[in-house]
C-alpha cells in the first residue's frame, strides 16, 4: 500500500512546529511498511490534487491567512474544495482551519472571505484564547481524547451542515461558548489544536491515515498495532494535568 500527503502553503501556515504533524504521519506509515511520498505546495505553485489522498494545512497569523488569498482566488482554492467533496481527507489546523470557512471577520471589522469549503464562519475578538486543552473526539472521528494547545483570538461559529470535530473537555475550543472544538465534514479534520496536536495524540493520526487509506483503496483497512508507549505516557500526562487545571502540562 501507500498514500500520497500534499501540504498546503508549508511557508506560511506552520505555527508551533506543526510541520511536525507530517513527520507523525509518514512515521507511522513508514513503520508498518506503508510507502509515503509527501510533496509540498506553496504560493505560485502548480500541482495536481487529485493526485494526493491526505491533505495537511498548518497554523497562521491573520495577517499570512490574508497573503494566501490571491493564491486561492487563482483557482487553487477551486481545485481544494472539490477535492474535499471527492472524500479525500485533509487534517487543518487553527489558522488551516478558519481558512476553510466562509470568512473570517477581523475584530475591527474587516471581512476576508476565505475559501467555503465547509459550512462555518469565525469573527476575531479582542480576547486570546491561549491554554493547553482536551477535548473528546465525535464517535464518528474516533471517540478518544486528545490534548494540544490553542491561542486564537477569532471565534467559530459552526453551521447547520457540520459536524463539531468533537467536545471541550477542558479549554476553549471554537469559540469557549458553545462547547464545541474543531469540525468534522466528510473527511475534513479541522482542529484548534497546535502542539503538534498528532505524536502525542497517536490514536487520533491512525484514525486520519485509515480514513485516508480506506478513500484511496476503497475498503476497510486495519492498521497493525504499534507500540505508543511513549506517546500514550505523553498523552496521559498531558491530559491529567489539564484537567487538573495545571497550564504548565
Amino acid at each position: 500500500m501507500e498514500l500520497n500527503i500534499c501540504h498546503l502553503y508549508p511557508e506560511v501556515l506552520n505555527l508551533y512546529g506543526d510541520r511536525g504533524n507530517i513527520r507523525c504521519l509518514s512515521r507511522r506509515l513508514s513503520w508498518r511498511g506503508i510507502d509515503c511520498h509527501v510533496d509540498e505546495l506553496k504560493i505560485g505553485e502548480k500541482k495536481d490534487l487529485t493526485a494526493y489522498d491526505l491533505f495537511f494545512i498548518g497554523g497562521g497569523q491573520d495577517f499570512e491567512q490574508e497573503v494566501l488569498l490571491g493564491d486561492l482566488n487563482s483557482g487553487k482554492g477551486a481545485e481544494i474544495k472539490a477535492a474535499v467533496e471527492d472524500g479525500k481527507t485533509f487534517l487543518c489546523i487553527c489558522g488551516g482551519y478558519q481558512m476553510m470557512g466562509h470568512y473570517y471577520q477581523t475584530h475591527d471589522g474587516v471581512k476576508c472571505e476565505f475559501l467555503g469549503a465547509v459550512d462555518f464562519h469565525t469573527v476575531g475578538s479582542d480576547t486570546r484564547m491561549i491554554e493547553n486543552y482536551a477535548f473528546r473526539l465525535g464517535e464518528e472521528s474516533g471517540a478518544g481524547t486528545v490534548v494540544g494547545f490553542e491561542n486564537h483570538s477569532g471565534k467559530t461559529y459552526l453551521g447547520d451542515g457540520v459536524r463539531p470535530l468533537g467536545t471541550i473537555l477542558k479549554g476553549c475550543g471554537n469559540n469557549g461558548e458553545d462547547g464545541t472544538e474543531g469540525v468534522r465534514y466528510r473527511n475534513v479534520f479541522g482542529t484548534y489544536s497546535h502542539g503538534p496536536v498528532l505524536p502525542k495524540n497517536p490514536e487520533f493520526a491512525d484514525f486520519l491515515l485509515k480514513t485516508a487509506l480506506q478513500r484511496r483503496y476503497g475498503k476497510e483497512i486495519v492498521l497493525d498495532p504499534l507500540s505508543d508507549g511513549f506517546e500514550n505516557l505523553a498523552h496521559d500526562s498531558v491530559l491529567k494535568k489539564v484537567l487538573e487545571g495545571k497550564q504548565g502540562a
